[in-house]
Protein backbone atom coordinates (compact mmCIF):
# COMPACT_ATOMS: atom_id res chain seq x y z
CA UNK A 1 0.00 0.00 0.00
CA UNK A 2 2.87 2.34 0.86
CA UNK A 3 4.40 1.62 -2.51
CA UNK A 4 1.05 2.44 -4.17
CA UNK A 5 0.82 5.84 -2.48
CA UNK A 6 4.45 6.51 -3.41
CA UNK A 7 3.61 6.01 -7.10
CA UNK A 8 0.46 8.11 -6.80
CA UNK A 9 2.29 11.02 -5.17
CA UNK A 10 5.14 10.72 -7.67
CA UNK A 11 2.64 10.90 -10.54
CA UNK A 12 0.85 13.89 -9.04
CA UNK A 13 4.18 15.63 -8.46
CA UNK A 14 5.17 14.96 -12.06
CA UNK A 15 1.90 16.41 -13.34
CA UNK A 16 2.32 19.45 -11.11
CA UNK A 17 5.88 20.04 -12.35
CA UNK A 18 4.69 19.65 -15.93
CA UNK A 19 2.00 22.30 -15.50
CA UNK A 20 4.40 24.66 -13.73
CA UNK A 21 6.99 24.29 -16.48
CA UNK A 22 4.30 24.69 -19.14
CA UNK A 23 3.07 27.84 -17.41
CA UNK A 24 6.53 29.42 -17.31
CA UNK A 25 7.20 28.34 -20.88
CA UNK A 26 3.94 29.95 -21.97
CA UNK A 27 4.76 33.12 -20.03
CA UNK A 28 8.21 33.18 -21.63
CA UNK A 29 6.81 32.78 -25.13
CA UNK A 30 4.15 35.36 -24.36
CA UNK A 31 6.73 37.84 -23.11
CA UNK A 32 8.79 37.35 -26.24
CA UNK A 33 5.79 37.77 -28.52
CA UNK A 34 4.32 40.67 -26.57
CA UNK A 35 7.54 42.65 -26.51
CA UNK A 36 7.84 45.42 -29.05
CA UNK A 37 9.75 43.84 -31.90
CA UNK A 38 12.26 46.27 -33.35
CA UNK A 39 12.22 45.90 -37.12
CA UNK A 40 15.01 47.61 -39.02
CA UNK A 41 14.40 48.38 -42.68
CA UNK A 42 17.61 48.15 -44.69
CA UNK A 43 18.53 50.53 -47.46
CA UNK A 44 17.38 49.49 -50.93
CA UNK A 45 14.67 47.22 -49.54
CA UNK A 46 11.78 45.78 -51.54
CA UNK A 47 8.33 45.46 -49.98
CA UNK A 48 7.09 41.94 -50.67
CA UNK A 49 3.31 41.61 -51.00
CA UNK A 50 2.58 37.91 -50.65
CA UNK A 51 -1.17 37.78 -51.18
CA UNK A 52 -1.44 34.02 -51.82
CA UNK A 53 -3.17 33.58 -48.47
CA UNK A 54 -6.51 34.51 -46.93
CA UNK A 55 -7.14 38.26 -46.76
CA UNK A 56 -9.60 39.64 -44.23
CA UNK A 57 -10.46 43.16 -43.09
CA UNK A 58 -8.25 42.78 -39.99
CA UNK A 59 -5.33 40.35 -40.00
CA UNK A 60 -4.64 37.39 -37.74
CA UNK A 61 -0.99 36.62 -37.01
CA UNK A 62 -0.04 33.16 -35.79
CA UNK A 63 3.73 33.33 -35.15
CA UNK A 64 3.95 29.61 -34.30
CA UNK A 65 2.04 28.27 -37.30
CA UNK A 66 5.13 26.42 -38.57
CA UNK A 67 5.74 24.52 -35.32
CA UNK A 68 3.03 21.95 -35.97
CA UNK A 69 1.16 20.22 -33.17
CA UNK A 70 -1.69 22.32 -31.79
CA UNK A 71 -0.61 25.24 -33.97
CA UNK A 72 -0.64 23.47 -37.34
CA UNK A 73 -3.34 24.38 -39.81
CA UNK A 74 -3.68 27.91 -38.43
CA UNK A 75 -2.15 29.97 -41.20
CA UNK A 76 -1.78 33.70 -41.03
CA UNK A 77 -4.59 35.86 -42.35
CA UNK A 78 -3.35 39.07 -43.91
CA UNK A 79 -5.31 42.18 -42.99
CA UNK A 80 -6.49 44.53 -45.74
CA UNK A 81 -5.78 47.38 -43.34
CA UNK A 82 -2.17 46.21 -42.88
CA UNK A 83 -1.64 45.91 -46.64
CA UNK A 84 -2.95 49.41 -47.29
CA UNK A 85 -1.03 50.91 -44.36
CA UNK A 86 2.19 49.29 -45.58
CA UNK A 87 1.70 50.67 -49.09
CA UNK A 88 0.97 54.17 -47.80
CA UNK A 89 4.09 54.19 -45.61
CA UNK A 90 6.31 52.61 -48.29
CA UNK A 91 5.28 55.26 -50.79
CA UNK A 92 7.13 57.88 -48.71
CA UNK A 93 9.86 55.65 -47.25
CA UNK A 94 13.21 56.28 -48.97
CA UNK A 95 14.47 52.86 -47.89
CA UNK A 96 11.77 51.09 -49.89
CA UNK A 97 12.69 51.23 -53.57
CA UNK A 98 9.87 49.15 -54.98
CA UNK A 99 7.33 46.37 -54.58
CA UNK A 100 7.42 42.69 -55.50
CA UNK A 101 3.93 41.26 -56.02
CA UNK A 102 3.48 37.56 -55.29
CA UNK A 103 -0.09 37.23 -56.45
CA UNK A 104 -0.60 33.95 -58.28
CA UNK A 105 -3.93 33.23 -56.59
CA UNK A 106 -5.09 35.76 -53.98
CA UNK A 107 -7.70 34.41 -51.55
CA UNK A 108 -9.93 37.47 -51.48
CA UNK A 109 -13.09 38.89 -52.97
CA UNK A 110 -13.19 41.29 -55.88
CA UNK A 111 -13.86 44.42 -53.82
CA UNK A 112 -10.89 43.63 -51.56
CA UNK A 113 -8.71 43.27 -54.65
CA UNK A 114 -10.05 46.61 -55.87
CA UNK A 115 -8.95 48.27 -52.62
CA UNK A 116 -5.44 46.81 -52.94
CA UNK A 117 -5.17 47.61 -56.64
CA UNK A 118 -6.18 51.24 -56.11
CA UNK A 119 -3.60 51.59 -53.33
CA UNK A 120 -0.93 50.11 -55.60
CA UNK A 121 -1.83 52.65 -58.29
CA UNK A 122 -1.44 55.38 -55.67
CA UNK A 123 1.94 53.91 -54.70
CA UNK A 124 3.11 54.09 -58.32
CA UNK A 125 2.84 57.88 -58.18
CA UNK A 126 6.06 57.74 -56.16
CA UNK A 127 7.83 56.56 -59.37
CA UNK A 128 9.12 53.51 -57.50
CA UNK A 129 8.95 50.19 -59.34
CA UNK A 130 6.22 47.57 -59.03
CA UNK A 131 7.07 44.12 -60.41
CA UNK A 132 5.28 40.78 -60.38
CA UNK A 133 6.41 37.19 -60.77
CA UNK A 134 4.25 34.10 -60.94
CA UNK A 135 4.60 30.47 -61.84
CA UNK A 136 1.00 30.92 -62.91
CA UNK A 137 -1.68 33.60 -62.58
CA UNK A 138 -5.34 33.20 -61.82
CA UNK A 139 -7.56 36.01 -63.12
CA UNK A 140 -7.69 37.47 -59.61
CA UNK A 141 -3.92 37.34 -59.40
CA UNK A 142 -3.48 38.92 -62.81
CA UNK A 143 -5.91 41.70 -61.90
CA UNK A 144 -3.32 42.91 -59.37
CA UNK A 145 -0.25 42.00 -61.44
CA UNK A 146 -1.55 43.83 -64.51
CA UNK A 147 -0.57 47.25 -63.16
CA UNK A 148 3.08 46.22 -62.71
CA UNK A 149 5.95 47.75 -64.64
CA UNK A 150 7.27 44.25 -65.33
CA UNK A 151 5.24 41.04 -65.25
CA UNK A 152 7.28 37.82 -65.26
CA UNK A 153 5.53 34.53 -65.99
CA UNK A 154 7.35 31.24 -65.58
CA UNK A 155 7.86 29.80 -69.10
CA UNK A 156 6.62 26.40 -67.88
CA UNK A 157 3.67 27.91 -66.04
CA UNK A 158 0.19 28.98 -67.06
CA UNK A 159 -2.32 31.79 -67.01
CA UNK A 160 -6.07 31.75 -66.51
CA UNK A 161 -7.90 33.91 -69.04
CA UNK A 162 -11.34 32.48 -69.78
CA UNK A 163 -13.86 34.90 -68.26
CA UNK A 164 -15.96 34.63 -65.11
CA UNK A 165 -18.66 32.24 -64.00
CA UNK A 166 -20.96 31.86 -61.02
CA UNK A 167 -21.88 28.29 -60.14
CA UNK A 168 -24.41 27.06 -57.59
CA UNK A 169 -24.90 23.65 -56.00
CA UNK A 170 -28.42 22.22 -55.74
CA UNK A 171 -29.56 19.73 -53.09
CA UNK A 172 -33.12 18.86 -54.06
CA UNK A 173 -32.05 15.42 -55.23
CA UNK A 174 -30.25 14.81 -51.94
CA UNK A 175 -33.29 15.83 -49.90
CA UNK A 176 -35.53 13.66 -52.08
CA UNK A 177 -33.32 10.63 -51.44
CA UNK A 178 -33.28 11.35 -47.70
CA UNK A 179 -37.03 12.03 -47.49
CA UNK A 180 -36.38 15.53 -46.13
CA UNK A 181 -38.91 18.14 -47.19
CA UNK A 182 -37.86 21.81 -47.01
CA UNK A 183 -40.76 24.11 -46.19
CA UNK A 184 -40.02 27.43 -47.92
CA UNK A 185 -41.57 30.83 -47.25
CA UNK A 186 -40.31 33.82 -49.21
CA UNK A 187 -40.99 37.23 -50.69
CA UNK A 188 -39.26 38.42 -53.85
CA UNK A 189 -38.99 36.79 -57.25
CA UNK A 190 -35.18 37.06 -57.13
CA UNK A 191 -34.73 35.51 -53.67
CA UNK A 192 -32.71 32.60 -54.99
CA UNK A 193 -31.15 31.70 -51.63
CA UNK A 194 -33.77 28.97 -51.26
CA UNK A 195 -33.49 27.55 -54.80
CA UNK A 196 -30.82 24.95 -53.94
CA UNK A 197 -33.36 23.27 -51.64
CA UNK A 198 -36.31 23.10 -54.04
CA UNK A 199 -34.81 23.05 -57.56
CA UNK A 200 -32.24 21.14 -59.58
CA UNK A 201 -31.13 24.19 -61.56
CA UNK A 202 -31.33 27.99 -61.55
CA UNK A 203 -34.60 29.79 -62.18
CA UNK A 204 -34.81 32.32 -65.01
CA UNK A 205 -34.79 35.21 -62.53
CA UNK A 206 -31.75 33.79 -60.74
CA UNK A 207 -29.89 33.35 -64.03
CA UNK A 208 -30.80 36.90 -65.02
CA UNK A 209 -29.46 38.53 -61.86
CA UNK A 210 -26.35 36.33 -61.74
CA UNK A 211 -25.51 37.01 -65.39
CA UNK A 212 -25.93 40.76 -64.94
CA UNK A 213 -23.94 40.74 -61.72
CA UNK A 214 -20.89 38.91 -63.05
CA UNK A 215 -21.21 40.90 -66.29
CA UNK A 216 -20.81 44.14 -64.32
CA UNK A 217 -17.86 42.78 -62.31
CA UNK A 218 -16.23 41.39 -65.46
CA UNK A 219 -16.69 44.72 -67.21
CA UNK A 220 -14.88 46.54 -64.39
CA UNK A 221 -12.13 43.88 -64.51
CA UNK A 222 -11.57 44.31 -68.25
CA UNK A 223 -11.76 48.10 -68.16
CA UNK A 224 -9.07 48.42 -65.50
CA UNK A 225 -6.75 45.90 -67.12
CA UNK A 226 -7.24 47.70 -70.44
CA UNK A 227 -6.04 50.95 -68.84
CA UNK A 228 -2.99 49.27 -67.32
CA UNK A 229 -1.89 47.19 -70.32
CA UNK A 230 -3.04 49.45 -73.17
CA UNK A 231 -5.14 46.70 -74.75
CA UNK A 232 -8.70 47.48 -75.83
CA UNK A 233 -11.55 45.84 -73.92
CA UNK A 234 -13.04 44.00 -76.95
CA UNK A 235 -9.61 42.49 -77.64
CA UNK A 236 -9.25 41.31 -74.05
CA UNK A 237 -12.74 39.83 -74.15
CA UNK A 238 -11.90 38.12 -77.41
CA UNK A 239 -8.90 36.43 -75.80
CA UNK A 240 -11.26 34.79 -73.30
CA UNK A 241 -13.94 33.86 -75.84
CA UNK A 242 -11.40 32.11 -78.08
CA UNK A 243 -9.15 30.75 -75.29
CA UNK A 244 -6.26 32.51 -77.02
CA UNK A 245 -4.12 32.70 -73.87
CA UNK A 246 -3.49 28.97 -73.63
CA UNK A 247 0.18 29.08 -72.65
CA UNK A 248 2.86 31.53 -71.43
CA UNK A 249 4.09 32.25 -74.98
CA UNK A 250 0.60 33.42 -75.95
CA UNK A 251 0.45 35.66 -72.87
CA UNK A 252 3.75 37.26 -73.91
CA UNK A 253 2.82 37.53 -77.58
CA UNK A 254 -0.41 39.35 -76.72
CA UNK A 255 1.34 41.66 -74.22
CA UNK A 256 -0.45 40.45 -71.09
CA UNK A 257 2.98 39.82 -69.57
CA UNK A 258 6.26 41.58 -70.27
CA UNK A 259 8.70 38.69 -69.73
CA UNK A 260 8.88 34.91 -69.60
CA UNK A 261 11.48 33.90 -67.07
CA UNK A 262 12.41 31.84 -64.06
CA UNK A 263 12.79 33.16 -60.52
CA UNK A 264 16.55 33.79 -60.83
CA UNK A 265 16.00 35.83 -64.00
CA UNK A 266 13.26 37.83 -62.31
CA UNK A 267 15.43 38.47 -59.25
CA UNK A 268 18.35 39.58 -61.43
CA UNK A 269 16.07 42.18 -62.97
CA UNK A 270 15.27 43.49 -59.46
CA UNK A 271 19.00 43.69 -58.67
CA UNK A 272 19.48 45.83 -61.76
CA UNK A 273 16.63 48.10 -60.63
CA UNK A 274 18.34 48.44 -57.23
CA UNK A 275 21.84 48.79 -58.74
CA UNK A 276 23.26 46.10 -56.45
CA UNK A 277 25.83 43.42 -57.23
CA UNK A 278 24.75 40.02 -58.51
CA UNK A 279 26.29 38.33 -55.47
CA UNK A 280 24.29 40.41 -52.99
CA UNK A 281 20.87 39.28 -51.81
CA UNK A 282 17.81 41.42 -52.33
CA UNK A 283 16.45 42.70 -49.02
CA UNK A 284 12.76 41.73 -49.08
CA UNK A 285 10.48 42.73 -46.23
CA UNK A 286 6.95 41.42 -45.79
CA UNK A 287 3.87 43.37 -44.77
CA UNK A 288 3.65 41.97 -41.22
CA UNK A 289 7.22 42.97 -40.41
CA UNK A 290 7.17 46.25 -42.27
CA UNK A 291 4.20 47.67 -40.38
CA UNK A 292 6.12 47.02 -37.14
CA UNK A 293 8.96 49.28 -38.26
CA UNK A 294 8.99 52.76 -36.78
CA UNK A 295 9.27 54.59 -40.10
CA UNK A 296 6.70 57.29 -39.59
CA UNK A 297 5.01 58.91 -36.59
CA UNK A 298 1.24 58.75 -36.26
CA UNK A 299 -0.37 61.96 -37.48
CA UNK A 300 -3.52 63.65 -36.28
CA UNK A 301 -5.03 64.82 -33.02
CA UNK A 302 -5.35 62.02 -30.47
CA UNK A 303 -8.59 63.56 -29.23
CA UNK A 304 -10.21 63.51 -32.68
CA UNK A 305 -10.76 59.99 -33.96
CA UNK A 306 -12.69 58.25 -36.68
CA UNK A 307 -13.63 54.74 -35.56
CA UNK A 308 -13.86 51.95 -38.13
CA UNK A 309 -16.04 49.15 -36.80
CA UNK A 310 -15.53 45.95 -38.78
CA UNK A 311 -18.58 43.73 -39.30
CA UNK A 312 -17.42 40.62 -41.16
CA UNK A 313 -19.15 37.26 -41.60
CA UNK A 314 -22.65 35.84 -41.34
CA UNK A 315 -25.10 37.58 -39.04
CA UNK A 316 -26.52 35.87 -35.97
CA UNK A 317 -27.96 36.78 -32.60
CA UNK A 318 -25.83 36.77 -29.47
CA UNK A 319 -22.05 36.54 -29.52
CA UNK A 320 -20.00 36.55 -32.69
CA UNK A 321 -16.69 34.97 -33.71
CA UNK A 322 -13.87 35.50 -36.21
CA UNK A 323 -16.23 34.15 -38.88
CA UNK A 324 -19.53 35.76 -37.82
CA UNK A 325 -21.20 38.98 -36.66
CA UNK A 326 -22.97 38.54 -33.34
CA UNK A 327 -25.57 41.23 -32.67
CA UNK A 328 -24.61 41.43 -28.96
CA UNK A 329 -20.91 41.94 -29.70
CA UNK A 330 -21.63 44.43 -32.48
CA UNK A 331 -23.90 46.53 -30.25
CA UNK A 332 -21.25 46.63 -27.52
CA UNK A 333 -18.64 47.93 -29.95
CA UNK A 334 -21.05 50.47 -31.40
CA UNK A 335 -22.10 51.74 -27.97
CA UNK A 336 -18.46 52.15 -26.91
CA UNK A 337 -17.76 54.21 -30.02
CA UNK A 338 -20.95 56.21 -29.60
CA UNK A 339 -20.21 57.08 -25.97
CA UNK A 340 -16.50 57.83 -26.49
CA UNK A 341 -16.13 61.63 -26.75
CA UNK A 342 -12.79 61.27 -28.53
CA UNK A 343 -14.52 59.44 -31.40
CA UNK A 344 -16.13 62.07 -33.60
CA UNK A 345 -17.39 59.85 -36.45
CA UNK A 346 -17.85 56.16 -37.25
CA UNK A 347 -17.31 54.10 -40.39
CA UNK A 348 -19.13 50.77 -40.45
CA UNK A 349 -17.08 48.39 -42.61
CA UNK A 350 -19.42 45.64 -43.79
CA UNK A 351 -18.41 42.35 -45.38
CA UNK A 352 -21.43 40.11 -44.90
CA UNK A 353 -23.89 38.03 -46.96
CA UNK A 354 -26.53 38.47 -44.24
CA UNK A 355 -28.13 35.95 -41.93
CA UNK A 356 -30.67 36.30 -39.13
CA UNK A 357 -33.42 38.82 -39.92
CA UNK A 358 -33.97 39.52 -36.22
CA UNK A 359 -30.27 40.18 -35.52
CA UNK A 360 -30.07 42.42 -38.59
CA UNK A 361 -32.99 44.50 -37.37
CA UNK A 362 -31.59 44.75 -33.84
CA UNK A 363 -28.28 46.07 -35.20
CA UNK A 364 -30.09 48.45 -37.58
CA UNK A 365 -31.84 50.02 -34.61
CA UNK A 366 -28.54 50.59 -32.79
CA UNK A 367 -27.07 52.17 -35.95
CA UNK A 368 -30.06 54.51 -36.13
CA UNK A 369 -29.58 55.53 -32.50
CA UNK A 370 -25.90 56.18 -33.17
CA UNK A 371 -26.60 58.30 -36.25
CA UNK A 372 -28.51 60.76 -34.09
CA UNK A 373 -25.39 61.39 -31.99
CA UNK A 374 -22.52 61.33 -34.52
CA UNK A 375 -21.97 60.68 -38.24
CA UNK A 376 -21.91 57.02 -39.27
CA UNK A 377 -20.94 56.00 -42.81
CA UNK A 378 -21.25 52.52 -44.34
CA UNK A 379 -18.29 51.15 -46.31
CA UNK A 380 -19.13 48.00 -48.27
CA UNK A 381 -16.39 45.44 -48.87
CA UNK A 382 -16.73 42.29 -51.03
CA UNK A 383 -20.32 41.61 -49.96
CA UNK A 384 -22.89 43.74 -48.15
CA UNK A 385 -26.10 42.06 -49.15
CA UNK A 386 -29.44 41.23 -47.57
CA UNK A 387 -28.69 41.47 -43.81
CA UNK A 388 -25.46 43.25 -44.74
CA UNK A 389 -27.47 45.85 -46.65
CA UNK A 390 -29.91 46.02 -43.73
CA UNK A 391 -27.02 47.31 -41.60
CA UNK A 392 -25.80 49.75 -44.25
CA UNK A 393 -29.19 51.35 -44.88
CA UNK A 394 -29.25 52.71 -41.34
CA UNK A 395 -26.12 54.80 -41.99
CA UNK A 396 -25.96 58.41 -43.18
CA UNK A 397 -24.22 57.47 -46.45
CA UNK A 398 -23.28 54.24 -48.22
CA UNK A 399 -19.95 53.79 -50.02
CA UNK A 400 -19.29 50.71 -52.18
CA UNK A 401 -16.71 49.47 -54.64
CA UNK A 402 -17.86 49.00 -58.26
CA UNK A 403 -17.55 45.22 -57.82
CA UNK A 404 -19.14 44.99 -54.37
CA UNK A 405 -22.03 42.50 -54.24
CA UNK A 406 -24.97 44.21 -52.57
CA UNK A 407 -28.76 44.54 -52.51
CA UNK A 408 -30.60 41.23 -52.08
CA UNK A 409 -33.32 43.08 -50.19
CA UNK A 410 -35.67 40.26 -49.31
CA UNK A 411 -36.60 37.78 -46.61
CA UNK A 412 -37.23 34.05 -46.55
CA UNK A 413 -38.17 31.45 -43.98
CA UNK A 414 -36.95 27.87 -43.99
CA UNK A 415 -37.98 24.82 -41.95
CA UNK A 416 -36.87 21.26 -42.73
CA UNK A 417 -39.53 18.62 -42.26
CA UNK A 418 -37.51 15.55 -41.17
CA UNK A 419 -40.45 13.31 -40.18
CA UNK A 420 -40.12 10.90 -43.12
CA UNK A 421 -36.32 10.92 -42.93
CA UNK A 422 -36.34 9.99 -39.24
CA UNK A 423 -39.08 7.40 -39.74
CA UNK A 424 -38.11 5.76 -43.07
CA UNK A 425 -34.31 6.03 -42.84
CA UNK A 426 -33.63 5.82 -39.11
CA UNK A 427 -36.75 4.18 -37.71
CA UNK A 428 -37.42 7.07 -35.33
CA UNK A 429 -41.04 8.10 -34.78
CA UNK A 430 -42.57 10.94 -32.81
CA UNK A 431 -45.62 11.39 -30.62
CA UNK A 432 -46.64 14.20 -28.27
CA UNK A 433 -49.33 15.68 -26.06
CA UNK A 434 -50.18 19.40 -26.06
CA UNK A 435 -52.54 21.85 -24.45
CA UNK A 436 -53.38 23.68 -27.67
CA UNK A 437 -53.73 22.61 -31.27
CA UNK A 438 -50.63 24.54 -32.40
CA UNK A 439 -48.52 24.26 -29.22
CA UNK A 440 -45.69 22.47 -31.07
CA UNK A 441 -45.70 24.91 -34.00
CA UNK A 442 -43.44 25.55 -35.85
CA UNK A 443 -42.19 21.98 -35.99
CA UNK A 444 -39.83 19.84 -38.05
CA UNK A 445 -41.26 16.48 -36.96
CA UNK A 446 -44.74 16.58 -38.52
CA UNK A 447 -46.50 18.04 -41.53
CA UNK A 448 -47.73 21.56 -40.86
CA UNK A 449 -51.30 22.47 -41.76
CA UNK A 450 -52.03 25.01 -44.48
CA UNK A 451 -53.15 27.43 -41.78
CA UNK A 452 -49.84 27.06 -39.94
CA UNK A 453 -47.93 27.58 -43.17
CA UNK A 454 -49.98 30.68 -43.90
CA UNK A 455 -49.05 32.12 -40.50
CA UNK A 456 -45.33 31.71 -41.24
CA UNK A 457 -45.79 33.26 -44.69
CA UNK A 458 -47.62 36.14 -43.01
CA UNK A 459 -44.61 36.73 -40.76
CA UNK A 460 -42.28 36.65 -43.75
CA UNK A 461 -44.49 39.15 -45.60
CA UNK A 462 -44.47 41.45 -42.57
CA UNK A 463 -40.70 41.13 -42.30
CA UNK A 464 -40.32 42.04 -45.96
CA UNK A 465 -42.60 45.06 -45.55
CA UNK A 466 -40.55 46.14 -42.54
CA UNK A 467 -37.23 45.68 -44.40
CA UNK A 468 -38.33 47.56 -47.51
CA UNK A 469 -40.06 50.40 -45.67
CA UNK A 470 -36.94 51.04 -43.57
CA UNK A 471 -34.74 50.79 -46.66
CA UNK A 472 -36.96 53.29 -48.49
CA UNK A 473 -36.76 55.71 -45.56
CA UNK A 474 -32.98 55.31 -45.39
CA UNK A 475 -32.58 55.89 -49.13
CA UNK A 476 -35.18 58.68 -49.13
CA UNK A 477 -37.16 57.18 -51.98
CA UNK A 478 -40.79 56.08 -52.35
CA UNK A 479 -41.34 52.60 -51.00
CA UNK A 480 -42.86 51.51 -54.34
CA UNK A 481 -39.62 52.39 -56.13
CA UNK A 482 -37.53 50.68 -53.46
CA UNK A 483 -39.59 47.50 -53.77
CA UNK A 484 -39.07 47.52 -57.53
CA UNK A 485 -35.32 47.35 -56.76
CA UNK A 486 -35.77 44.79 -54.01
CA UNK A 487 -37.45 41.39 -54.59
CA UNK A 488 -34.20 39.81 -53.36
CA UNK A 489 -32.36 41.13 -56.45
CA UNK A 490 -28.55 41.24 -56.22
CA UNK A 491 -26.63 44.21 -57.67
CA UNK A 492 -23.02 45.15 -58.25
CA UNK A 493 -21.80 48.35 -56.61
CA UNK A 494 -21.94 50.13 -59.97
CA UNK A 495 -25.53 49.07 -60.56
CA UNK A 496 -26.51 49.92 -56.97
CA UNK A 497 -25.05 53.42 -57.37
CA UNK A 498 -27.03 53.92 -60.60
CA UNK A 499 -30.33 52.89 -59.02
CA UNK A 500 -29.88 54.81 -55.77
CA UNK A 501 -29.09 51.98 -53.33
CA UNK A 502 -25.53 53.32 -52.89
CA UNK A 503 -24.35 56.94 -52.61
CA UNK A 504 -20.66 56.87 -53.55
CA UNK A 505 -18.34 54.49 -55.42
CA UNK A 506 -15.10 54.11 -53.49
CA UNK A 507 -13.20 52.28 -50.79
CA UNK A 508 -12.68 52.41 -47.06
CA UNK A 509 -10.46 55.50 -47.28
CA UNK A 510 -13.17 57.40 -49.13
CA UNK A 511 -15.67 56.46 -46.43
CA UNK A 512 -13.27 57.66 -43.73
CA UNK A 513 -12.85 61.03 -45.47
CA UNK A 514 -16.63 61.41 -45.81
CA UNK A 515 -17.09 60.57 -42.12
CA UNK A 516 -14.41 63.06 -41.07
CA UNK A 517 -15.95 65.83 -43.16
CA UNK A 518 -19.37 65.08 -41.70
CA UNK A 519 -17.81 65.55 -38.25
CA UNK A 520 -16.17 68.82 -39.43
CA UNK A 521 -12.65 67.40 -39.08
CA UNK A 522 -9.94 68.72 -41.37
CA UNK A 523 -7.46 66.47 -43.16
CA UNK A 524 -4.57 65.59 -40.86
CA UNK A 525 -6.45 66.60 -37.71
CA UNK A 526 -7.73 63.16 -36.77
CA UNK A 527 -6.64 59.58 -36.24
CA UNK A 528 -8.29 56.38 -37.42
CA UNK A 529 -8.91 53.45 -35.07
CA UNK A 530 -10.19 50.00 -36.04
CA UNK A 531 -12.48 47.98 -33.78
CA UNK A 532 -12.20 45.22 -32.81
CA UNK A 533 -8.45 45.76 -32.78
CA UNK A 534 -6.03 43.25 -34.25
CA UNK A 535 -5.03 40.64 -31.69
CA UNK A 536 -1.44 40.64 -30.51
CA UNK A 537 0.58 37.46 -31.26
CA UNK A 538 0.39 36.30 -27.62
CA UNK A 539 -3.40 36.68 -27.58
CA UNK A 540 -3.59 34.70 -30.80
CA UNK A 541 -1.33 32.04 -29.30
CA UNK A 542 -3.59 31.69 -26.28
CA UNK A 543 -6.55 31.33 -28.61
CA UNK A 544 -4.83 28.48 -30.42
CA UNK A 545 -3.99 26.73 -27.16
CA UNK A 546 -7.40 27.17 -25.55
CA UNK A 547 -9.35 26.18 -28.61
CA UNK A 548 -9.38 26.21 -32.37
CA UNK A 549 -11.69 27.37 -35.09
CA UNK A 550 -14.25 24.61 -35.52
CA UNK A 551 -14.06 24.94 -39.30
CA UNK A 552 -10.28 24.46 -39.24
CA UNK A 553 -10.60 21.40 -37.01
CA UNK A 554 -13.08 19.95 -39.50
CA UNK A 555 -10.73 20.70 -42.41
CA UNK A 556 -7.82 19.06 -40.63
CA UNK A 557 -9.68 15.93 -39.50
CA UNK A 558 -12.15 15.33 -42.34
CA UNK A 559 -10.35 16.70 -45.39
CA UNK A 560 -12.65 16.98 -48.39
CA UNK A 561 -15.58 15.63 -46.37
CA UNK A 562 -15.50 18.71 -44.15
CA UNK A 563 -17.37 20.77 -46.76
CA UNK A 564 -20.43 18.51 -46.36
CA UNK A 565 -20.38 18.83 -42.58
CA UNK A 566 -20.10 22.62 -42.90
CA UNK A 567 -23.04 22.58 -45.30
CA UNK A 568 -25.11 20.68 -42.72
CA UNK A 569 -24.17 23.22 -40.05
CA UNK A 570 -25.24 26.09 -42.29
CA UNK A 571 -28.54 24.41 -43.01
CA UNK A 572 -29.20 24.05 -39.29
CA UNK A 573 -28.41 27.75 -38.78
CA UNK A 574 -30.85 28.81 -41.48
CA UNK A 575 -33.98 28.04 -39.53
CA UNK A 576 -36.42 30.90 -39.03
CA UNK A 577 -36.52 34.15 -41.00
CA UNK A 578 -33.39 35.02 -42.91
CA UNK A 579 -32.06 38.05 -44.76
CA UNK A 580 -29.37 36.27 -46.71
CA UNK A 581 -27.56 36.46 -50.05
CA UNK A 582 -28.26 33.82 -52.73
CA UNK A 583 -26.73 30.69 -51.36
CA UNK A 584 -22.96 30.16 -51.74
CA UNK A 585 -22.44 32.77 -54.48
CA UNK A 586 -18.89 32.08 -55.69
CA UNK A 587 -17.56 33.97 -58.71
CA UNK A 588 -14.65 32.32 -60.50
Amino acid sequence: MLQFFKYVFATLAGILVFFILSFFLLVGIGSALSSDEKVVVEDKSVLKLDLNKPIAEVGVENPLSELGGPFSGNEDVTGLKDIKDALKIAQKDDKIKGIYLKVENPQAGWATLEEIRNQLLEFKKSKKFVVAYGESFSEKGYYLASLSDKIYLNPAGGMEWNGMSAEYSFYKGTFDKLNIKPEIFRVGSFKSAIEPFIRENMSDSSKKQSAELIGAIYGNFLTNISKSRGIEVPVLKGFADSLTIDNPKAALAHKLVTHLGYWDEFENSIKKELSIEDKKNVSYIGVDKYIKSDVTPEDGDYNNRVAVIVAEGEINSGEGSDESIGSDDFIKELKKARDNDKIKAIVLRINSPGGSALASDVMWREIQVTSKKKPIIASMSDVAASGGYYMAMGCDKIVAQPNTITGSIGIFGLIFNVKDFMNNKLGVTFDAVKTSEHADWPTATRDMTEFEKSMIQKNVNEGYANFTSKAAAGRKMPVEKLRSLAQGRVWSGTEAKANGLVDVLGGIDDAIVIAAKAAKLDEGDYRVRYFPEKKKPFEELLGKMMGDSEDKVLDRNLGELSSYVKMYKKLMNMGGMQTRLPYELIIR
